[in-house]
């Protein structure tokens, strides 16, 4: 034991030493700490609570699997009872190694009743939540995404593939089908997986998933993203409707939309109809917002001038 350790262990020592001292609930006190709490031995009265102080916040998907500490016991899809690992019971006796074999065996039991579907929707249902709330998805575009997932994952399309994908892709799917102004570049970035991964998985879900669950898969226009960039600017609502209907003149008068981003399109007529209301945006913000290059800007500027 080195130098660090044996001063902990002796300032826990003389911590539960005056413990003893101070709270006298019976004539031999033994205090000891178990379960965040300190009891006493001899007549199980709990003293006070042992708190813990706070751990460093997680960021990555990595550091929450190394700082995982508690399992969660319940989900909507079934209760299950998980096993511990523990050498002591809950009074902190120790367990003779016959009551060892016993709870090893039963664990072995448990572990093989659960289904690898079920096993797989533990581990999905937390990290749907974890991104819809990243993102503040409604419940029911969440809902809908679950149902999509839960289905691929009866179908085993999950094999071979990562869970993470295919929940982001049953997650953009779904904003898809409500027609939800979400693009797919945050989802990539909220649930930080490759954009060509949750494309491959999105590109079976709606091959083999929508039709048969009667869902159809809308592609974002740029319409919707008008209203949406447009908030994200301080835009008024005259500016907003003034680029919406500059936007439909353009494409009665023989716009090609095909083949374009819809993102470079709502940009270019938020900016011409900002610089008609004076309320003046430059480039780089208006780019920004949409995550398009200033290029892209100016070239569909150009297209839809010539059209209106």
């Amino acid at each position: 034991m080195n130098k660090k350790n044996k001063n902990r262990h002796s300032i826990n020592n003389n911590n539960l030493m005056d413990e003893n001292k101070s709270n006298p609930c019976c004539e031999n006190p033994s205090i000891s700490s178990m379960e965040g709490e300190l009891v006493c031995k001899n007549c199980g009265m709990v003293i006070r609570k042992n708190i813990v102080g706070k751990k460093k916040r997680a960021y990555t998907q990595e550091e929450i699997e190394q700082r995982k500490r508690t399992e969660i016991r319940w989900r909507k899809f079934g209760p299950r009872t998980i096993l511990p690992n523990s050498r002591v019971d809950t009074k902190g006796h120790p367990i003779d190694p016959k009551a060892k074999s016993l709870f090893s065996r039963l664990s072995k039991i448990q572990k093989s009743l659960v289904s690898s579907i079920e096993r797989n929707l533990w581990d999905a249902k937390p990290k749907l939540n974890l991104i819809s709330s990243k993102m503040n998805i409604p419940k029911y575009i969440k809902e809908t995404a679950w149902r999509i997932y839960s289905n691929a994952a009866q179908k085993k399309l999950t094999m071979g593939r990562t869970i993470d994908g295919f929940i982001a892709a049953s997650l953009y799917a779904a904003i898809r089908i409500h027609e939800f102004p979400r693009l797919l570049d945050e989802v990539c970035e909220k649930s930080m997986i490759p954009r060509r991964e949750i494309l491959h998985s999105l590109s079976l879900l709606i091959k083999k998933i929508l039709p048969e669950l009667g869902l159809k898969y809308h592609p974002i226009t740029a319409e919707q993203l008008i209203f949406r960039f447009a908030n994200d600017l301080d835009l008024s609502m005259e500016t907003q409707k003034k680029a919406f209907n500059m936007l439909k003149k353009a494409t009665k008068n023989g716009l090609t939309r095909i083949g374009k981003d819809p993102r470079g399109l709502a940009a270019s007529v938020i900016y011409i109809a900002a610089k008609a209301y004076n309320e003046r945006k430059t480039q780089a913000e208006i780019s920004e917002v949409a995550k398009i290059t200033e290029v892209t800007l100016r070239s569909r500027n150009k297209e839809i001038k010539m059209k209106i």
